[in-house]
């Protein structure tokens, strides 16, 4: 098929690896992709901020930057039209984003049936944190595009409930999760090795991939670790974010610097041999309608996972068979929790188990959903052919 992919990412982060392995998997399976969306992020460094939009952000009052957003979905929709006459594509393939309805202008111009990927509700998130100052038209963004789009595919099952309540009926809303790139996570160092080349010899690490940010609550791993007589347990946070200086100075307060190490941003192919390094994986706090990237390497990695107990997450764990979880309100739910993971090794190595084989057996992988949306698209594809010959 002809896959038109149109997106509006321009850092280069967790939504860019969806995004890069989408292609890569789509592309693997025989598909021709064109790619409509902001130029050269894709020679930016992993983590690397939006640049000069994230300057523009900074600096511009609220409503004139959103103003300046829906303008960009005019231009974006020049280029699109330009693509799809040039390019004829089968369908598009769109990630979803707030005041970006160019897509759902150029389906019903040209009638390409348009797949929406949909990672989180835009306009909730931003009105949540101060980031809307035009309520109406971004709200009606959002709806103007999940209900013009021919599917939605959001990626937990709360989402998909975000969703049908803006009135997109249930049966144009497929659930397609992040996954796991499975050639990047093969041919790992064993446990022991991947802890010497970090210089983590005999240490047991309690390990964490992400940005860092204050809601993650990585700061209970540390009063965690204080309040254990094991002086072998290590924090090992993969990664950069806000939150970075006050861990440092909780660790340093608590007399932990020694235990604690934090890897600044680490480039994507480098990741897997750290996490290898883990003992026991944590997800400390989750977005409730997030589909957490760094679950399925996790699982597939074949790690002893602590997570909270949200929707979302049991949507893949359950507990005491892929995963323990624990009360997300409760810190003293989380250091129990850790703690009996600590001391059962036999539960550890079950756990570990259980999670490598729901990878297999639910093919959470980017293959996977790429093999999904084929399907969906065909669908569509036949659709529109047999109405055209009518």
């Amino acid at each position: 098929m002809r896959i038109l992919y149109h997106h509006r990412i321009r850092s280069k982060d967790g939504q860019f690896v969806h995004l890069e392995e989408m292609i890569h998997a789509l592309s693997a399976l025989g598909h021709e992709i064109e790619v409509v969306g902001p130029r050269h992020v894709e020679d930016e460094r992993f983590g690397a901020d939006a640049g000069f939009v994230a300057t523009l952000k900074r600096w511009l009052p609220g409503a004139a930057y959103e103003t300046l957003e829906l303008g960009y979905a005019l231009t974006d929709y020049r280029r699109l039209a330009s693509a799809i006459l040039a390019f004829r594509p089968d369908v598009i393939y769109e990630r979803y984003n707030l005041y970006f309805p160019s897509g759902i202008w150029a389906r019903r111009r040209f009638r390409v049936p348009l797949l929406l990927e949909v990672n989180a509700p835009v306009y909730e998130e931003r009105r949540r944190y101060g980031g809307i100052a035009l309520p109406r038209l971004a709200q009606w963004s959002e709806r103007h595009a999940w209900r013009g789009a021919d599917l939605v595919l959001p990626v937990t099952e709360v989402l998909a409930g975000h969703v049908a309540s803006a009135g997109v009926p249930r049966e144009r809303i497929h659930v397609i999760p992040n996954g796991i790139n499975e050639t990047s996570f093969a041919g790992l160092p064993d446990r022991e090795a991947a802890k010497r080349s970090l210089g983590l010899a005999d240490r047991f690490v309690l390990g964490f991939v992400g940005f860092m940010r204050e809601w993650h609550g990585l700061d209970r791993v540390l009063r965690f670790m204080k309040q254990q007589t094991r002086t072998d347990l290590h924090a090992l946070f993969v990664g950069d974010g806000p939150d970075r200086a006050r861990l440092e100075r909780i660790a340093a307060e608590l007399g932990l610097s020694s235990r604690l190490t934090i890897t600044g941003v680490v480039e994507r192919n480098a990741v897997p041999a750290v996490i290898a390094a883990f003992d026991v994986a944590l997800q400390p706090a989750v977005v409730e309608y997030a589909s957490p990237l760094k679950l399925f390497e996790y699982l597939f990695v074949g790690l002893p996972i602590v997570a909270p107990n949200s929707a979302n997450i049991r949507e893949v764990l359950s507990d005491g068979d892929n995963g323990l979880l624990f009360d997300p309100g409760n810190e003293l739910s989380f250091h129990t929790v850790l703690g009996r993971l600590l001391a059962d090794e036999d539960l550890r190595r079950r756990l570990a188990s259980r999670a490598t084989e729901t990878v297999r057996l639910r093919d959470l992988t980017w293959a996977g959903n790429a093999r999904r949306v084929t399907r969906l698209a065909e669908s569509l594809a036949e659709g529109r052919t047999q109405t055209c010959a009518l």
